[in-house]
């Protein structure tokens, strides 16, 4: 199945595009976006793998769903294009980066930045319709994202996960602690963040381990 992907990536997961769930998938996608509304645009669905080669991933951040409002989804987690009002977890993890690192993050949501210096900002769920929370779920695309963490793991070493909330916590049973460093919280959504996002430091602490491991750090602002 030709998939336009960036090549590192196309390597690494050329089986996984074969299988039937794939296939089937790609099926439902094309119907959807050729009948709704779906986010984010056609042309960004594997942003974060275009903007993050394989072989130069630091850190994973995993999301669940794309953003569902007009606009905002732009193929990596947590992040929105610019010039779009930042949502409420991305003030969050904001919020959280200037009081554990002392800076000052910059005004855009687009997290571009992060990911050409090796951050894969990665969404369980790679698609969704417009304005309805988790309506591409259950459609074979997270058992392809389950397979990209696994290629993580099993090929790359060093590399820092931070799983934020219940439904990314429940990945790290496909990532190797022994060789990855894997960072767990509460989520960033403002129902959540209090109870343990703020103040979990995951920023400074994925520095720490890069740095200790001659990787340079990220510079999350």
């Amino acid at each position: 199945m030709n998939v336009k992907i960036e090549p590192s990536w196309q390597e690494v997961l050329a089986s996984e595009f074969e299988k039937p769930y794939f296939v089937q998938v790609t099926d439902f996608v094309r119907k959807e976006y050729g009948t709704k509304r779906i986010f984010p645009p056609a042309k960004r669905i594997f942003a974060a793998f275009d903007a993050c080669p394989f072989d130069k991933i630091k850190v994973v951040i995993l999301g669940q769903d794309p953003y569902h409002g007009i606009g905002q989804a732009n193929g990596l987690c947590f992040s929105v294009n610019d010039g779009i009002m930042q949502p409420p977890s991305l003030v969050n993890i904001f919020k959280e980066i200037a009081d554990d690192l002392q800076v000052q993050p910059l005004q855009s949501g687009n997290l571009e930045r992060w990911a050409e210096q090796g951050v894969f900002l990665l969404n369980a769920t790679l698609t969704v319709q417009a304005n309805i929370a988790g309506s591409h779920q259950g459609r074979g695309w997270e058992q392809f994202t389950d397979s990209v963490i696994q290629r993580i793991s099993n090929l790359r070493k060093n590399v820092v996960f931070m799983l934020w909330g219940n439904y990314a916590q429940q990945k790290a049973k496909l990532i190797d602690g022994s060789k990855h460093k894997i960072l767990t919280a509460v989520h960033p959504s403002p129902l959540s963040a209090y109870r343990g996002f703020f103040g979990c430091k995951h920023f400074s602490q994925a520095n720490k381990y890069l740095t200790d491991n001659g990787l340079n750090a990220i510079d999350f602002r």
